[in-house]
């Protein structure tokens, strides 16, 4: 699998250097990073830049890539004895599954599952969670509704984000033991998937305005939830 952009290959080098197959600069690197890459002992291949644009797709790669490990996804039993996940239902979106991944790592939140999704650019999820998808577990699996009723055998309360459920700001306890689900940025959560939940917040707003991108209200939700844990 290749990723590509400096910021990432460095962090890859960083925490995750036994991943690393192959490295591929386009351009004459620092003579002390290229020593950093040398170090590992694995190929480090010179490309043109035509070469550089096919495998970057045009996205900005500034003359790094990586071929790495593919992440490996985990089973659903997986979470059995977590305390805090998160759940992504048909969020298809990789900048905002990205963007939520790095959120929920940084709040310390345990794993992330994702639903309803038939394919995943697992280069571009690794990019735009600035690496934080290789270091927490990540989940697939196709039916959400399964998947419910599985997290609810082990013991975890469902709290689901929609617009007319609780405001956030009085909701004073959330359950230790709890899964945050998040509905995809156009449909929201599924209205038989609601009838699941435990619990459903919303985020109270100004301005007459209903409308907040999926991973900003993960974001909010993500770290109010976490703080009122029981």
């Amino acid at each position: 699998m290749i990723v590509f952009g400096k910021q990432i290959a460095l962090y890859i080098l960083q925490h995750h250097s036994q991943m690393i197959k192959e490295v591929l600069f386009s351009k004459q690197v620092d003579k002390k990073i290229f020593s950093q890459f040398a170090k590992l002992n694995k190929p480090i291949t010179i490309v043109d830049n035509k070469k550089a644009q096919s495998l970057a797709q045009g996205g900005n790669h500034q003359g790094f890539f990586l071929d790495i490990e593919p992440i490996e996804f985990l089973p659903v039993k997986t979470v059995k004895n977590l305390n805090s996940i998160l759940v992504l239902d048909e969020i298809t979106d990789v900048g905002n599954i990205g963007a939520i991944i790095r959120t929920a790592y940084s709040f310390g939140y345990e794993a992330i599952i994702l639903t309803g999704i038939q394919n995943i650019n697992t280069s571009a999820v690794i990019r735009s969670s600035s690496g934080a998808a290789l270091d927490i577990p990540i989940i697939i699996t196709k039916n959400c509704f399964d998947l419910v009723n599985e997290l609810k055998q082990y013991g975890f309360s469902l709290y689901g984000a929609h617009m007319q459920g609780i405001d956030l700001e009085k909701i004073e306890k959330v359950d230790t033991k709890f899964a945050l689900i998040m509905g995809s940025e156009g449909r929201g959560l599924h209205p038989k998937l609601q009838q699941k939940l435990d619990t459903k917040v919303s985020i109270a707003m100004s301005n007459e305005f209903d409308s907040l991108n999926v991973s900003v209200a993960a974001g909010i939700l993500m770290y109010s939830l976490g703080k009122k844990r029981c």
